[in-house]
């Protein structure tokens, strides 16, 4: 029996489009025999792909690139059935993760290859070498919100440092996951470098304990707790990225204009279904009335569905519907107005855009996860108290500063993994920067330099030139050798500044 045969034999599960529901496709459900068989090939193939070399990978993988760029319209319609995101921002999405592949496959040698590393004084007979080596085989679980962008900030950065990867996507959009898997096949024939695992919570957790060399998880703070502790049944080390409450503070210098476009943007693309968007806005004194009326008239413009015009798509997760409905009625029974939209707003599978104020800073809409398009605005005294606020929280993912004079210093006080400028979510476009948050936002970094080397183990090698005339690492050593070494110590580190 084949592989394919195999799948074909197990449970199936059906994918739908969240704007009317209707069936795509079914996708079978893998379970630890299958998955266990999956990695198995994987290990082979990682050999493989090692072997390749640094030249032999970005030729592979520059090639893929390639198939990607010719077909991005195609996987863009999918992401957009399958997700419920308008085309032009799939699209876009998909562009985003193709400057990323394109620059993992061109920075590998340079991050990882290896490189002398100069001995100090007292080990000067030694030559010192550094290499990052790949880990073998890595498993990714990825999400539904940003199916391609998010998991290649894992997938694309694995394969360039050397190794395989078994990828599952989310129960919501396998169809893309497949559609990576299968496009990266007819450029790598030879070998099951990628592969796709597809199914639900327990497909993911037979994936944390199937022996994988580490796991790169995206998703929900809850759900990365439990792969975390099914992976620590194994010591498997790993990657996540959680959720956020990511916070836009506007300074009384601050461009309004343009904070209140950012904002909405930030808060309200992708129905607010964005990790790194923004779902809070703290608001200098001085400018808050005429910032909310600018976001207002802004916000207002926008309109969700699943036609052309529309501003934004559905809620891809049903259930989630239920947690934005009882943030707004929470945040508005203890107190908070809606100066756009409001309960009437949850219309399922669309959620008109919601803006509120007043909310109190303990209601959930201000401290949990909403995922949907609502903003909540709080005026401040000044950003020395917005930095407070948002530092005092739980999450530390990304965040967003618009301020002429302070803004570089405020966005280095801010608690977060990222945080851009007069603009939103910038630092996510910028291939060389790493992606990753605190607290309860997750560790571990994707993208850049970091994410490389976050799927290697680094590798120190020394090698002895010559005998040292005083030995110090040997039995035969003399009983006077230590109080020379003491004595060159002192010369050497002993001075007084």
């Amino acid at each position: 029996m084949t592989v394919a045969d195999d799948r074909q034999a197990l449970e199936r599960f059906p994918s739908t489009d969240p704007a009317t529901g209707e069936v795509i496709a079914t996708w079978p459900i893998d379970d630890e025999r299958s998955i266990a068989e999956t990695v198995d090939r994987a290990r082979l193939a990682a050999q493989w792909w090692a072997d390749l070399g640094f030249a032999g990978r970005r030729e592979r993988l520059l090639a893929w690139r390639g198939v990607l760029a010719r077909r991005v319209r195609q996987l863009g319609h999918l992401m957009h059935r399958e997700n419920g995101k308008p085309l032009d921002d799939a699209t876009l999405e998909a562009i985003l993760a193709i400057d990323h592949l394109d620059w993992a496959a061109k920075h590998a040698r340079k991050v990882l290859g290896p490189r002398t590393v100069r001995p100090s004084l007292l080990s000067a007979n030694q030559q010192a070498w550094l290499e990052y080596q790949p880990l073998g085989v890595i498993g990714v679980i990825g999400p539904w919100n940003y199916p391609v962008f998010t998991p290649m900030g894992s997938i694309a950065y694995a394969l360039a440092a050397g190794n395989a990867v078994v990828f599952k996507p989310s129960e919501y959009t396998p169809g893309v996951g497949a559609w990576l898997v299968e496009t990266f096949a007819e450029v790598v024939p030879e070998q099951p470098v990628l592969q796709l695992v597809t199914g639900f919570g327990a497909t993911g957790a037979a994936l944390c304990r199937s022996g994988v060399d580490k796991v790169a998880f995206t998703g929900s703070t809850a759900t990365g707790k439990k792969v975390m502790s099914a992976c620590a049944e194994r010591l498997t080390p790993v990657l996540v990225e959680c959720g956020g409450k990511d916070a836009l503070i506007v300074d009384a210098d601050a461009d309004l204009d343009a904070a209140a476009d950012a904002a909405a943007w930030g808060g309200l693309s992708n129905a607010g279904q964005t990790c790194t968007g923004i779902e809070r806005v703290f608001v200098a004194d001085a400018v808050y009335e005429p910032f909310l009326a600018k976001l207002v008239e802004r916000v207002r413009e926008l309109r969700p569905g699943s036609d052309p015009h529309a501003s934004y798509g559905p809620i891809t997760m049903p259930s989630q519907v239920d947690v934005i409905r009882r943030h707004i009625e929470e945040a508005i029974e203890r107190g908070g107005r809606a100066v756009v939209g409001g309960p009437q707003a949850v219309r399922p599978p669309f959620v008109d855009p919601v803006v509120l104020v007043d909310v109190p800073e303990d209601s959930p809409a201000n401290t949990e996860e909403t995922f949907g398009p609502t903003l909540s605005v709080t005026r401040v005294r000044d950003v020395d108290e917005a930095v407070d606020r948002v530092n005092g929280g739980l999450y530390g993912l990304g965040a967003a500063v618009f301020a002429k004079r302070r803004g570089m210093e405020l966005a280095r006080r801010l608690r977060t993994g990222m945080t851009s400028v007069n603009s939103a979510i910038s630092f996510a476009t910028v291939p060389a920067l790493p992606f990753g948050g605190v607290a309860d936002s997750g560790f571990g970094r994707i993208h850049g330099a970091d994410g490389l080397k976050e799927f290697t183990r680094a590798k120190a090698i020394t090698r002895q030139r010559f005998g040292l005339p005083v030995p110090l690492t040997s039995f035969d050593r003399a009983p006077e050798t230590v109080d020379r070494i003491v004595w060159l110590v002192g010369v050497l580190y002993g001075r007084r500044r």
